[in-house]
């Protein structure tokens, strides 16, 4: 059999017998595989021939959930598709749903969910910086990491007063304005973060064994992650900058300056060095929108679509009436359709909704950047080594609570 296979030599399937290869289950019980995930590889020798990634069933449901479900009733599962960045979430489907309605929330509003969407971000980032850095050995690189985020998440707490599930977005608005000592806690912060980012990069941005696992493995060329549907950190490693902030500016992302970084062999290193880099664009941006933050309220005033005070529901039969018919009925959207789109953590996470005037959406449909991610990482891992599917796997940052379908 062939024993010269590179990354990117091509395989030729029709003179394979089955006696040349051998068929292997790689998951879903596998440390490296997350969640329901199964790649059933062929393989001569220890060179994937083909790789055929299946995601399973999680049986969530999500968007099933939400037709039966109020609009603000969404905001909960939504919290569930990308978990570690829950915020993008959020505020991804609050712009849908207020594209519906044709209503603009105050400023103050774009510029909180700019600071906290790129805290959560950030958040994202470490996550997979880390945990990607753990599976190929380097514990100490993923404690760093983790520690940091756990100082982000202790920001998110302290707005939002949870941690992960945080609903902390509404139609129209949010939930509450960012605390009185946000700005000082985040100021002592940033340079936890910065340190934390120079650290990870000395340690393995350089380090041999890191560079050796990462280079020249899990290739994709720029036309072939264009024509797969990539998008994030993933199509930017291959030189493309499409940046759905910058692109298609939305909140606050107009008014403040950040760059774009972009790879160059769209590989494993350059996919990590693209996050790494992006961290620090994040810490940029929310410097620059605090700096900015205009006073004013943080949602919009109008009893139709967000809940009253509960001073004022306990006080006056107007506002009570208010609360029982958001609570009970939902906020009454206007027949329409809309796809509205942000930049999630790794990549364009798009909401298609359809209302047919109700308080409930009739058709909701997301659209997960991780779900077109996993249908391309057969060419990403075909022609390399078994070895090499678990950077691949990790740098692709694959979330399985938003890829279920």
């Amino acid at each position: 059999m062939k024993d010269n296979l590179s990354p990117l030599s091509p395989i030729d399937f029709d003179h394979m017998s089955s006696e040349d290869v051998m068929v292997l289950n790689m998951g879903p019980s596998h440390p490296a595989m997350h969640g329901t995930v199964r790649m059933v590889l062929t393989l001569d020798g220890e060179t994937v021939v083909k790789c055929d990634a299946e995601i399973g069933y999680l049986h969530r449901g999500f968007e099933k959930q939400c037709e039966n479900a109020t609009w603000t009733q969404v905001f909960p599962y939504t919290d569930r598709l990308n978990y570690v960045s829950p915020l993008l979430n959020n505020f991804g489907y609050a712009l849908a749903v207020e594209k519906l309605l044709e209503i603009e929330v105050p400023d103050r509003c774009n510029y909180v969910r700019t600071i906290l969407g790129e805290v959560s971000r950030l958040s994202d980032h470490f996550t997979c910086v880390g945990a990607g850095a753990l599976e190929l050995g380097a514990m100490s690189a993923f404690l760093y990491a983790i520690e940091a985020r756990e100082l982000l998440w202790d920001l998110v707490e302290e707005v939002t007063g949870a941690r992960l599930t945080v609903t902390y977005a509404r139609v129209g608005g949010l939930k509450d304005d960012l605390t009185e000592d946000f700005p000082e806690r985040w100021a002592a912060v940033e340079p936890r973060l910065h340190s934390t980012i120079d650290r990870l990069d000395r340690m393995m941005t350089k380090n041999r064994v890191f560079m050796d696992r990462m280079q020249g493995t899990g290739v994709i060329s720029p036309e072939d992650a264009i024509n797969y549907g990539f998008t994030g950190p993933v199509l930017r490693s291959t030189g493309v900058a499409y940046d759905v902030r910058k692109d298609h500016p939305y909140f606050a992302y107009d008014r403040v300056d950040f760059d774009v970084p972009v790879g160059t062999t769209g590989d494993n290193f350059d996919r990590y060095l693209v996050r790494v880099e992006e961290m620090r664009q994040s810490i940029r941006i929310i410097n620059q929108a605090l700096r900015d933050l205009p006073d004013g309220p943080v949602s919009v005033d109008d009893p139709r679509i967000m809940l009253p005070e509960k001073e004022a529901v306990y006080n006056t039969i107007e506002s009570m009436i208010a609360h029982f018919k958001i609570i009970f009925e939902g906020v009454q959207v206007p027949a329409g359709e809309v796809y509205s789109f942000t930049e999630a953590g790794n990549g364009e996470l798009g909401f298609y909704i359809v209302s047919n005037g109700t308080g409930k959406p009739w058709k909701l449909r997301v659209r997960p950047p991780c779900l077109y991610l996993m249908g391309g990482i057969d060419r990403m891992v075909e022609g390399g080594m078994v070895a090499d599917i678990i950077p691949t796997f990790d740098t692709i940052n694959m979330i399985g609570g938003e890829i279920d379908r």
